[in-house]
């Protein structure tokens, strides 16, 4: 399992990603580079890019559209650089899963990180060697990393997913109380462990835990574990409802 850190913060893109109507919206980060095609507009999210970026991005700015959802249930994550070699030092492939999370704020609440969506993984299609109509193929559909390479180890996933439909309790990772980096997690997790967060004061008493300020995919190997699958099946269904 890949807990992955995606969209705006307050350093890319400059604030939280909104909750509107209790459903999370998760806002791309900015484009660089011009590998993109795809606009604020576009998603119909200038007007919240625009909000939540406090007027520095809106519906003509190009966005960094990934992970992508499909309609038809299908879901593609593209990754490179450090942290697609810490993904393919850690193992992660068919069958794994990752739950994605962002930092968001409800209209007069405080940020704070939430679960958003998931992407089970059936293939991971290396971008640099991958047949040409494959690379084609994913450009049509907009994916940034096809589009253009980021880096010489440029990796798509692909599987199903979906996000969610409403922003409920069970998805929410930080506290009620706060900071939004405090999280409250599953107890086998510390027994698991988690990439990037081997140090022991990190692990707090009552099943919390003190997330790592930077990085974007944090790795659990949960093996067989019942209580582990049983948590990230329960997940995957209160995103799916």
């Amino acid at each position: 399992m890949v807990l992955s850190r995606k969209g705006f913060d307050s350093s890319a893109g400059g604030g939280p990603s909104p909750v509107v109507d209790k459903r999370p919206k998760s806002l791309p980060i900015p484009a660089s580079g011009g590998l993109s095609r795809t606009r604020y507009g576009d998603l119909g999210l200038g007007e919240l890019a625009r909000a939540a970026s406090r007027g520095k991005l809106g519906a003509t700015d190009l966005c960094h559209h990934d992970p992508m959802f499909l309609h038809d249930g299908r879901a593609i994550l593209g990754q490179c650089g450090a942290a697609q070699t810490h993904l393919e030092r850690q193992g992660v492939g068919a069958g794994d899963v990752f739950v994605f999370f962002g930092l968001f704020r409800e209209e007069g609440g405080k940020p704070h990180h939430r679960i958003f969506a998931y992407l089970e993984v059936e293939e991971v299609l290396p971008l640099t060697d991958a047949p040409p109509a494959r690379v084609e193929e994913l450009e049509r559909l907009g994916v940034p990393h096809a589009i253009g390479l980021h880096a010489a180890n440029d990796t798509a996933y692909l599987g199903n997913g979906c996000t969610a439909a409403r922003a409920s309790d069970a998805l929410r990772l930080t506290v009620p109380e706060g900071p939004p980096s405090l999280w409250q997690v599953p107890g086998w997790l510390r027994e698991t462990g988690l990439s990037y967060h081997d140090r022991a004061d990190r692990w707090r008493e009552g099943d919390r835990l003190q997330s790592v300020a930077r990085g974007q995919e944090f790795v659990a190997d949960i093996g067989e574990r019942g209580d582990a699958r049983e948590w990230l099946a329960a997940i995957i269904a209160e995103i799916e409802s």
